[in-house]
């Protein structure tokens, strides 16, 4: 099949020909300077992409299960809800800046977004006050998972996107020892054992971005 890899910023193509699969047109062009390249929802799962040069790539919610990224320079590039199941040579710590919150001590804050009646938009099974304290007991540890059982926190921007009219953003404060999982290559998503809403960020505001 006709192939074409483009730079994400500038349209420029990287790499065009046939080829079985994006996989396979990858496997033949690692020493290929692929900075740049988007790659975005790609199916590379068991890809040998080590040593490969993705500087900048857009790899987000590419499924990179069981490859091989040994080696390869993945500096700056987005791996945002990327699977990363198994993938060999990843170094998780430049996945997401999330994990500056390992090393935060005292309170910390994120962000809870929630329906008009103060419920997860998708799950539905805590209803969040303020000044409310919540915990769930076996909140979901694997940080191979991007969605799981806990309470799930997020950066503002990932709220923001994922904002729709009608909906609340609440603030949470809880502790470093409180995290359950911070997804490896997370757009801004993790996930607490427990927390205390004590706020409610002023949507126009927001929305304004003053």
């Amino acid at each position: 099949m006709k192939i074409e890899i483009k730079n994400r910023w500038s349209d420029e193509i990287i790499i065009a020909g046939e080829y079985a699969s994006i996989k396979d047109a990858l496997a033949k062009n690692r020493d290929k300077n692929l900075s740049g390249a988007y790659l975005s929802g790609a199916d590379l799962s068991g890809a040998d992409l080590s040593r490969a040069y993705l500087f900048g790539a857009n790899l987000s919610r590419a499924n990179l299960s069981r490859a091989d990224l040994s080696r390869a320079n993945l500096s700056g590039a987005d791996l945002s809800g990327a699977d990363l199941y198994l993938a060999v040579g990843v170094n998780k710590y430049l996945t997401t800046p999330l994990y500056s919150m390992l090393d935060q001590v005292g309170k910390i804050r994120a962000y809870k977004l929630v329906d008009q009646n103060g419920y997860g938009p998708w799950h539905k099974v805590i209803q969040y006050e303020k000044g409310g304290s919540y915990e769930v007991q076996d909140a979901d540890t694997n940080e191979n998972n991007q969605c799981g059982a806990g309470v799930n926190l997020a950066t503002l921007d990932w709220v923001l996107r994922e904002y729709v009219e009608g909906y609340r953003i609440l603030i949470a404060e809880f502790t470093r020892k409180d995290i359950a999982c911070i997804p490896i290559s997370s757009d801004g998503k993790f996930r607490v054992h427990r927390c205390k809403i004590v706020g409610e960020k002023n949507i126009d505001e927001l929305l304004k971005g003053d």
